[in-house]
């Protein structure tokens, strides 16, 4: 009998924010540990961290949930200073979708990867990598309208598999 393969491109759930994201959701799907994206996920374009993830971070730390930043960027400093924030620990310069840095935080946090979720704002990095590793994998809307120019070129084709998800066309929920 053969089985049904999970669809890479698809998240397992899609928010506006990580705001939007409670505990009650994460207990629910048996989330343990968070890893997340910083850019345009938890910062604006300007580098702007707001109090709201802040205080979210820290509420569902609380609670018992692990947290650790993977990131694509390779400037350290930027990912530090959020890491430092959140009182979280980090790995920049992921080079996401790679498995590599997905597997390394998950062998660091020692959890099952159904019991991680991956959050971030691009599915082709974020996402595809995390389903790649059988994680749990949140999609949420950009930060800020703004882009890096290597990300700002993929959006419209996310936002095209996003009125999709929007309007319930995928079997991913």
């Amino acid at each position: 009998m053969a089985t049904k393969r999970k669809k890479t491109i698809y998240p397992n759930a899609y928010f506006n924010s990580v705001q939007e994201i409670t505990i009650g959701f994460l207990i629910k799907n048996k989330i343990k540990a968070l890893i997340l994206d910083i850019d345009n996920t938890l910062i604006d374009y300007n580098k702007n961290l707001s109090e709201e993830v802040i205080i979210w971070a820290k509420e569902l730390q609380g609670q018992g949930i692990k947290m650790y930043i993977l990131s694509n960027t390779n400037k350290e400093e930027k990912v530090k200073r959020v890491s430092e924030k959140l009182e979280v620990p980090y790995e920049h310069f992921a080079k996401k979708p790679s498995k590599k840095g997905f597997i390394k935080v998950q062998n660091i946090l020692k959890m099952k990867p159904q019991n991680i979720a991956v959050i971030g704002d691009q599915i082709f990095t974020d996402i595809i990598g995390g389903n790649r590793c059988d994680m749990f994998t949140i999609l949420v809307d950009p930060v800020d309208k703004k882009d890096y120019w290597y990300t700002a070129w993929k959006r419209p084709i996310e936002n095209q598999l996003k009125k999709k998800l929007k309007k319930g066309e995928t079997n991913v929920f």
